[in-house]
């Protein structure tokens, strides 16, 4: 895997010669790229950054499934991440795990753990080009069921306790750090201590739904600082990708990824193949093209104007004048378009304060702000939730005259029953 050769930029004029500011300019296939196989799901978590509920019915076919697997093969990606949605819903999920992981492309999947039973466990815990993230996003049920629905906290454990038994090491607790959560680092750590997992924090977005909720549930001020020195203090066993680089502005770098990657390392397929430059930003605004067009993944990869422009060495606008901007690099390009601030201006969440004030000149012009593209949610999810911990007014499941549910998530199809 090598830089692309990309107009105006010299990778040996990068601010030094680390690797990540090679990756800066690009590369000619990325290190890993999120797929979402489909949008349907059987939860309607309140900060779903792809509005997942309902199945897209143009989602990509098995077989166009397999023919992207086969061009990232020859790309020489390292591996890709699985999500939705559920992805495991998907009744070709397992094939199209095995087809990939045959032809060598690893795979790691997150999920609710809706599927995860003790007999699939065991089916997993051989394959050794596999990983699996189990999402829980409270280290108690009134914390995560809020965020996620009920029931999903005992969902999540279970199916962790099935892969610690069928001896599956080193699978991920996937947690996504709201204001409700950040409390519970420590038990969170234990928790993935105590069924063999490894613990992988990531950063609320304001996107999808993420977008309605982010009022409620982003970190406050003062909890960004105990999230950095937790870090500080636990980070070589924590995974965190390139989630927190914006809190590099406390001083001293995080281990992971420190700096945006999108479009340069990383990008997305959605489930109909439209090609995302960033996970997090499924808007037209960062629509790069689709697998579906002549010449596949690579050419959209390789050659898109978004994707070029990105790989061009970017100036950091405001942020450049920041002691901190060679560490923090400006922050997340998507919690910036999504709550209404410049691409080249400051982290909404910026740890040094830059963002606070553009974020209230924003507010105060009553700004209408971005929307995502696409809304796959249940008919039946709320807007938001109410402001403070409380229960998550969620309508999971059909019930009958007595108010008995009709469907449960022991049924081979987990959306029997739901709405959507």
């Amino acid at each position: 895997m090598t830089v692309l050769e990309t107009t105006g930029a010299t990778p040996g004029t990068a601010t030094g010669n680390r690797l990540v500011d090679l990756f800066e300019y690009g590369l000619d296939a990325p290190i890993c790229l999120t797929w979402e196989l489909t949008y349907a799901c059987n939860l309607s978590c309140v900060h779903c950054l792809s509005s997942s509920g309902r199945r897209d019915p143009r989602e990509l076919t098995t077989e166009e499934c397999k023919a992207v697997i086969d061009e990232l093969e020859r790309m020489q990606v390292f591996y890709v991440n699985i999500g939705g949605g559920e992805p495991t819903v998907r009744s070709d999920f397992w094939e199209i795990v095995d087809y990939a992981t045959a032809h060598h492309v690893g795979v790691k999947f997150s999920t609710n753990g809706v599927k995860l039973t003790p007999e699939r466990a065991r089916q997993l815990a051989g394959n050794d080009y596999l990983d699996i993230q189990i999402s829980l996003d409270g280290a108690t049920a009134e914390v995560n069921d809020y965020v996620r629905g009920p029931g999903s906290y005992d969902t999540a454990l279970r199916a962790m306790r099935n892969l610690q038994d069928a001896g599956m090491k080193n699978f991920k607790l996937s947690v996504v750090c709201t204001r409700y959560n950040i409390p519970q680092l420590d038990e969170f750590k234990a928790i993935a201590d105590r069924y063999g997992a490894q613990l992988r924090l990531t950063r609320l977005r304001p996107s999808g739904r993420g977008a309605d909720s982010w009022d409620d549930l982003h970190p406050l001020p003062e909890q960004q600082r105990e999230l950095y020195d937790w870090l500080v203090a636990h980070g070589d066993g924590v995974l965190t990708g390139d989630s927190f680089f914006h809190l590099s502005a406390y001083g001293q770098a995080l281990p992971g990824l420190n700096l945006c990657g999108a479009g340069r390392v990383v990008c997305l397929i959605d489930p109909v193949g439209d090609v995302y430059a960033c996970p997090f930003a499924i808007h037209e605004e960062f629509l790069a093209g689709n697998v579906r067009m002549p010449g596949g993944f690579q050419r959209v990869w390789r050659e898109s104007e978004l994707f070029l422009r990105l790989r061009q060495p970017q100036s950091g606008g405001a942020c450049t004048s920041c002691a901190f901007f060679d560490t923090c690099k400006g922050g997340c390009m998507a919690a910036k378009f999504f709550t209404g601030l410049p691409l080249d201006g400051p982290d909404p969440e910026c740890v040094q304060g830059y963002g606070e004030e553009l974020l209230k000149n924003a507010k105060a012009k009553e700004r209408s702000l971005p929307r995502p593209s696409i809304d796959h949610s249940h008919r039946t999810s709320p807007p938001r939730p109410v402001s403070g911990l409380g229960p998550v007014r969620l309508t999971l499941k059909r019930r009958d005259e007595l108010g008995k549910p009709t469907a449960n998530a022991c049924e081979p199809d987990p959306l029997a029953g739901f709405t959507g």
